[in-house]
């Protein structure tokens, strides 16, 4: 089973929910392991033919300029010596990788990677950068710290040109992050999975291996996981939110308000935290400390029509009719589809006896996206009677 929301304004949270995360890169380069490119595959043919010293190697792919990766080819030639060692591959028009190693052991590898990053910055004048992983670290393969490498970069590409990256956990849960997004969850997995490994404390991979369980329906599984998560942690806004979320998917509405209004303690600055505390507290009938929450909602992303709608579907039950209908146009502005918004505007204009005709095509239009939804119907019928002359509570009188 896969959790499937009505919504996609609410969802598990798995990055920095307090907006200090950094801008993820446009291009992967994890992505060609998925590829599995004839590039990656002669690297990782050659790592594994060659003799390695057993005080191992370092790996190290960079990001240069576009097309310049032939003219920077001669500097890994120039660097190579009796006693050190240097392979590398082209992968792309503006990335290489090299694995490099020094026979004595009297030498970092990392420095060689340093000096080159630097001639290659002033030769091309741009900035490099770089993505480094050790063999051996943890029980990786020599193909697999070809791997660890491309997710370095990955990593390193979050702080922008000229940084240099090496390996960690935090590598592994973006590649995880990026197969979560690919929608390949049991991949995601076994990244968060490892990634424990090495750094067993790690709130964000706990929290990403919760939410990838969630996602596909191991609800036992995620909430076992947020626990985990909330012993190191216990005042994490993201956990708290995704807990609040497990409970609300499990039907236990007071426990998923519970925790979400812990999160919103925390932190009041969480958009989804907010949309989805003013959505529950709407829902069992808190109308006054619902509107508190989808106004902080409305402010922390104003582009949201979710939060317009949950707003003029309070005012509609206030009747605050001029209220509703101001909240509802500014929803269907943002989403001409929302047949919810639709018809609760046009419900809006019946009640205020204004624009029975704008109301009549909007009442139309709504059930049109949605043919099956009852009170759609019920709303269209109330337009119609009220245009045609006809009082609907005597009406409803002789049909019943």
């Amino acid at each position: 089973m896969t959790i499937k929301f009505s919504s996609k304004e609410i969802h598990f949270l798995k990055t920095d929910s307090d907006g200090s995360s950094l801008k993820p890169p446009e291009t992967y380069f994890s992505d060609l392991l998925l590829a599995k490119t004839p590039q990656a595959k002669a690297f990782e043919k050659r790592l594994s033919q060659a003799e390695l010293p057993e005080n191992g190697f370092l790996c190290a792919v960079f990001k240069t300029s576009a097309h310049a990766v032939r003219t920077i080819e001669k500097f890994f030639n120039e660097l190579a010596t009796p006693d050190r060692g240097i392979i590398f591959e082209t992968l792309s028009s503006d990335c290489i990788v090299m694995a490099c190693w020094d026979e004595s052991g009297s030498k970092n590898p990392e420095h060689l990677v340093k000096i080159l990053k630097e001639k290659m910055s002033d030769a091309l004048r741009a900035d490099i950068m770089v993505g480094t992983a050790y063999y051996p670290f943890h029980n990786f393969t020599e193909k697999q710290t070809f791997a660890n490498a491309l997710k370095a970069i990955d990593h390193a590409a979050f702080f922008g040109p000229g940084s240099m990256i090496c390996f960690d956990a935090t590598s592994i849960n973006i590649c995880g992050d990026r197969l979560y997004q690919l929608g390949k969850c049991r991949e995601a997995i076994r990244e968060y999975r490892q990634g424990l490994e090495i750094a067993p404390s790690d709130i964000n991979l706990i929290n990403s291996l919760g939410v990838c369980y969630g996602v596909m329906g191991q609800l036992e599984k995620a909430g076992k996981e947020f626990e985990k998560a909330m012993t190191i942690n216990p005042d994490e806004p993201m956990v708290l939110y995704n807990t609040g979320l497990l409970h609300h998917i499990e039907k236990n509405t007071d426990k998923a308000i519970s925790y979400l209004q812990k999160a919103h303690a925390v932190n009041s600055s969480i958009f989804h935290v907010e949309l989805l505390l003013g959505d529950l507290l709407k829902k069992k009938n808190k109308p006054k400390k619902a509107l508190f929450h989808l106004d902080r909602a409305a402010e922390l992303n104003p582009s949201s029509g979710l939060v317009l709608r949950l707003k003029g579907e309070i005012y509609l039950e206030k009747n605050q009719f001029d209220k509703a209908g101001m909240e509802f146009n500014k929803a269907i502005k943002i989403n001409p589809g929302d047949a919810f918004s639709l018809s609760g505007y046009a419900m809006a204009l019946e009640r205020q006896n204004k624009n029975l005709s704008i109301a009549l095509s909007f009442a139309k239009k709504s059930l049109a996206l949605d043919p099956d939804r009852q009170v759609f119907q019920e709303r269209l019928w109330a337009i119609e009677e009220k245009i045609n002359g006809i009082d609907p509570e005597k009406n409803q009188m002789k049909t019943a």
